[in-house]
């Protein structure tokens, strides 16, 4: 069965967008500092067929090894409308994304593969429909904040991996807060160290 990972970019005091976010400020205030030193790696460039060569070595390892492994993204309402004011044609997945939303609306196909479902249905449901689609790679689960916490505390993510940067945002939204820390406990497996950014790999361990 295909595992369910979280990958984010965190601050240093565990924020993963800044205050005043919106379609017309995709992750707040600071937010994309958080994720400078992705847009600089090679497989990041390749992966939304942007030019330049990019950086190669451990930080372009682990983005390519993110892309490589996802079969299908789930990421909320939220996240989705600061995306679609933002993204190229071309949207950067690749696959199917399920967008958990109160909205009726088309699955909507881009350029490059690229395929939006809109669905109102229970987070269990949601990863199924997923897990289907993606075959024989893994699930994941996107953003933003909120529909991370809902998969934690609902005891459905395996793993979750943080890049962490040197950054101190002090406000907006701090991703584990609302985890239910009688359910969620987590094991390092894995840290590899930078001088942009440390990457954290987590088993989730489950209560």
């Amino acid at each position: 069965m295909s595992r369910v990972f979280v990958a984010l970019g965190v601050s240093v005091d565990g924020y993963v967008a800044g205050p005043n976010r919106g379609p017309k400020n995709p992750l707040g205030d600071r937010g994309p500092s958080l994720h400078e030193w992705a847009f600089k790696q090679q497989s990041f460039l390749r992966h939304l067929s942007l030019p330049g060569d990019g950086e190669t070595g451990d930080n372009d390892r682990v983005c390519a090894s993110i892309f490589d492994r996802i079969g299908a993204n789930i990421m909320g309402k939220r996240m989705f409308d600061e995306g679609e004011a933002n993204w190229p044609a071309n949207a950067p997945f690749n696959n199917h994304v399920f967008v958990v939303t109160k909205e009726k609306r088309a699955s909507w196909e881009r350029p490059g593969g690229t395929v939006f479902h809109f669905v109102n249905e229970p987070i269990e449901r949601v990863l199924e429909r997923a897990r289907d689609a993606a075959g024989n790679k893994d699930v994941r689960i996107s953003g933003g904040r909120d529909i991370v916490r809902q998969y934690l505390n609902a005891g459905l993510v395996d793993e979750l991996l943080l890049s962490v940067t040197p950054v101190i945002m002090g406000e907006g939204l701090r991703l584990l807060e609302g985890v239910d820390r009688q359910k969620v406990a987590l094991a390092i497996e894995e840290t590899i160290a930078t001088p942009q950014v440390t990457h954290v790999r987590y088993r989730v361990k489950r209560a």
